[in-house]
């Protein structure tokens, strides 16, 4: 499936570009590059690795003054919840990023964990894009809106709180079980592996997760695990 018209997702994000190649960089993964014939052209690993600290440092301003009683500890906790990967994808498909993505023909199959990634990243990218065309006030503003919303329900539902630490706590309260993780697959280049793990109260396989690490699939687990028995 082909990618819309950039300048549609401009209008989506209510910025007008001054240099639209920009935008358009920032949804471009590494693979269509690989596989694009008609010249030489940019993928956004340059503009994501700009957009996250631009991300981080919004967000750790707007924390710092919201919550001027906070500890640094449970500062740095929200802070991970607003800019893990699960919350930059969400709000990229709230967006509709993932209709103007370019990707490799494989790469635009896969819907799964490696999609997530990828609308992640280029939600990081296009805060770098929009840094790089209007200042840090256009890139702030889009944060403003997107990502900053989400604060007071993460803080109010404990969302902040690991995964795993949330999941242990209340399956000990709820059924007085505490939860156990087992990999049950590996598979990719050692550079690049992805693990698969499942989470288990006694015999009951509650959820799988995936990761680039053990710690991360077990994350990812222990959310679904939490989602799986409305928790």
């Amino acid at each position: 499936m082909e990618s819309k018209p950039i300048h549609e997702f401009q209008t989506i994000i209510a910025s007008t570009f001054n240099d639209l190649s920009l935008l358009q960089t920032a949804l471009t993964h590494r693979s269509f590059v690989n596989e694009y014939r008609g010249g030489p052209i940019e993928h956004n690993e340059r503009l994501e690795f700009l957009g996250d600290a631009v991300l981080e440092l919004v967000v750790t301003d707007f924390l710092y003054k919201k919550f001027p009683q906070k500890p640094e500890g449970e500062l740095t906790s929200y802070r991970a919840a607003l800019v893990n990967t699960n919350t930059l994808a969400e709000a990229a498909n709230k967006l509709g990023a993932n209709q103007f993505l370019r990707l490799s023909k494989g790469e635009a199959r896969d819907t799964g964990r490696a999609r997530q990634y990828i609308l992640a990243n280029a939600f990081e990218a296009i805060i770098g894009a929009l840094y790089l065309d209007q200042g840090y006030g256009a890139a702030q503003s889009f944060i403003d809106r997107t990502i900053l919303p989400l604060t007071d329900d993460i803080v109010s539902k404990r969302l902040w709180q690991d995964a795993k630490s949330r999941f242990q706590e209340v399956a000990q309260e709820r059924v007085s079980i505490t939860p156990a993780y087992n990999l049950l697959a590996e598979a990719g280049p050692d550079h690049d592996k992805v693990f698969r793990v499942g989470v288990y109260l006694g015999e009951e396989c509650v959820a799988y997760g995936e990761g680039k690490s053990k710690q991360e699939a077990e994350q990812e687990a222990a959310t679904k695990a939490l989602n799986a028995k409305g928790w």
